[in-house]
């Protein structure tokens, strides 16, 4: 008897250990989740939050809400976010849209930087150099010996942040006088490629592609380390012999500071569970230039730190100083 009842409660306390545990992996979310973004509606990074709260909202029975706050460079997300100072309000988009604020401003109202704690990569953007197709130029080393022969000659456009510190970063780095033709809003900056305006373009790949694909500007090469699936022949800077070119672009998950590495390991896993669940979420995201790249919380604070030497290399070579508050 007394065996059975020690029997009993071994099996009763293991139970209990793993109802708890069962308990513990839905702990997150309790509650509605907010998915804070840089962008408007529509941009790629919307595309894909909105694709992974739906089947996310499935998976926990919880809500998952984004908002689109646009504007101001990122801060206008980013303060939300901070303001909200809530493991249930989370961030998403590029990390570039906040590594490369400090060197884009002379004073920063805050620096985002430590309040943004990786938790899951999602994706990894690819951006491109392109030139119009009338050109007649088809590899970056005819778009160097022509920029070398008619020094000063060619215009040159890049959306503000990484794309703008690489591509003049490189022509920098090659001796190359090209230039600099800034805009506003960088969407307007395919059509003037395409009119003789400006001869040479850096932005992510979503923005030259819709005209790439008709055929009136030519795309070059990407930067991240593998062939983008929507563009398949256009090669990598590695592959076209220029790895001063190559920038892995990632986007992902950010959680205020504090909040648990369970938690986070918890989130990217189910990140990438829906990911694998849903093959279909990565073709969509192909065509708006993204690869789905699930990676956990330390694997995506790796890649950021990358990103951030990468940028510190390119800001002294352009001779640019990190702000301070």
């Amino acid at each position: 008897m007394l065996r059975l009842i020690a029997s009993l409660a071994l099996a009763i306390t293991a139970g209990l250990q793993l109802s708890g545990a069962a308990a513990a992996q839905q702990a997150y979310p309790t509650r509605t989740v907010r998915l804070i973004l840089p962008y408007g509606a529509a941009s790629a990074t919307d595309i894909a939050a909105r694709m992974f709260a739906d089947r996310l909202s499935a998976l926990w029975g919880k809500p998952v809400v984004v908002e689109n706050r646009p504007g101001g460079d990122g801060f206008v997300s980013m303060n939300a976010f901070i303001s909200a100072n809530d493991d249930h309000t989370l961030w998403m988009g590029p990390a570039a849209a906040f590594t490369t604020l400090p060197y884009m401003h002379d004073n920063l109202p805050f620096d985002p930087g430590p309040k943004m704690t990786p938790v899951a990569q999602v994706v990894v953007v690819a951006l491109t150099v392109s030139v119009p197709a009338a050109m007649k130029i088809d590899t970056v080393d005819q778009l160097v010996k022509l920029a070398r022969a008619e020094p000063g000659k060619l215009n040159a456009a890049a959306a503000n942040g990484i794309s703008d510190f690489l591509l003049f970063g490189f022509f920098k780095k090659m001796g190359l006088q090209v230039t600099e033709v800034p805009y506003r809003d960088i969407m307007q900056a395919p059509n003037d490629l395409v009119a003789g305006r400006i001869q040479v373009l850096s932005t992510s790949i979503a923005v030259p592609q819709p005209l790439a694909n008709a055929g009136k500007i030519k795309l070059l090469v990407v930067t991240s380390r593998r062939r983008m699936p929507s563009q398949p022949n256009v090669p990598t800077a590695i592959e076209a012999g220029y790895p001063d070119l190559t920038f892995e672009s990632v986007g992902g998950v950010f959680a205020p500071p504090g909040m648990p590495a369970e938690v986070r390991q918890q989130i990217a896993a189910d990140f990438r569970k829906v990911a694998d669940a849903n093959p279909q979420i990565g073709k969509k995201l192909e065509l708006t230039g993204q690869v789905v790249s699930i990676r956990s919380p330390a694997a995506f604070g790796a890649a950021i730190k990358e990103q951030r030497d990468k940028l510190v290399d390119l800001a002294k070579l352009l001779g640019l100083k990190k702000s301070t508050q």
